[in-house]
């Protein structure tokens, strides 16, 4: 007689948890001994040498640990690092912007974010809401689409070759009335975000939400994240846009700056 299905399920479940756990304790275990064999590792973790050895394999396809060919060992690899830095210029964006957020909130009285482009999303990494500000929904640690968001945009356009083709290739989700689902259009306006230094959205995104951002480029000159303010439509008219983009392209240069991004003395 064959297990209910709901058993078997959550039973692959548990196992797929403790596989991830597991395969963490391993990078736990090589954190702290800075070498470690299959044998070692299946001993610090209770389980036959086997399954330490395809959980090491696993992390070694994906970079994560690499084998030192002269003794057989496991160590550390380049993909853990990988990470590493990708968190710490999270954190560096956030931190360094956080001051920029603040006084944009509360000179504009809305909404400021930065946000990160994240495979096919923007990521936002910092939010600070002006008094003025009507919504209290936290954006920090949300995706929202490349191609309706005035900081996605601002990413997309700057977005290396490959990502800016694929997003066009794709069937573009519509939002409101207003979103842009036409490829050759989007790119029209990303064309435009890149010679202007700025885009924007008019409720593209959400009914009554309009919002201006500007890129915020590392010490390489790379756009790594953007700069928004975003507010209601009946405060934030396109007509007031000249006046935002002012401070926010202003507040973009200043953290890029932060960041390490100086321009060339002409």
């Amino acid at each position: 007689m064959s297990e209910p299905q709901g058993e078997s399920a959550e039973r692959g479940s548990v196992a797929v948890v403790q596989s991830v756990d597991r395969a963490l304790s391993v990078l736990e275990i090589l954190a702290a001994q800075g070498e470690a064999g299959v044998t070692e590792v299946a001993a610090e973790l209770g389980v036959h040498k086997s399954t330490a050895f395809r959980l090491v394999a696993a992390l070694e396809s994906r970079g994560f640990v690499e084998q030192l060919a002269d003794r057989g060992k496991y160590r550390l690899g380049f993909g853990v690092v990988r990470l590493a830095g990708a968190a710490a210029a999270q954190l560096d964006i956030a931190r360094e912007g956080r001051p920029i957020c603040e006084a944009l909130a509360a000179d504009l009285e809305e909404t400021v974010n930065i946000a990160i482009l994240d495979g096919d999303r923007a990521v936002n990494v910092s939010q600070t809401r002006g008094p003025a500000a009507l919504s209290t929904h936290n954006w920090v640690g949300q995706g929202t689409p490349l191609h309706a968001t005035s900081s996605g945009k601002v990413l997309l356009a700057h977005a290396p070759d490959a990502i800016r083709k694929d997003v066009l290739s794709r069937e573009l989700p519509r939002f409101t009335q207003s979103t842009i689902t036409d490829p050759e259009a989007l790119r029209h306006d990303l064309d435009r975000i890149v010679e202007q230094g700025w885009g924007s959205t008019v409720e593209e995104y959400e009914i009554g939400l309009n919002a201006v951002a500007a890129p915020v480029r590392g010490g390489d000159g790379d756009v790594i994240a953007a700069l928004s303010v975003s507010g209601p439509s009946f405060r934030i008219d396109p007509q007031d846009f000249p006046r935002l983009v002012r401070r926010v392209v202003s507040g973009a240069g200043e953290l890029s700056r932060r960041l390490g991004f100086f321009t060339q003395a002409r």
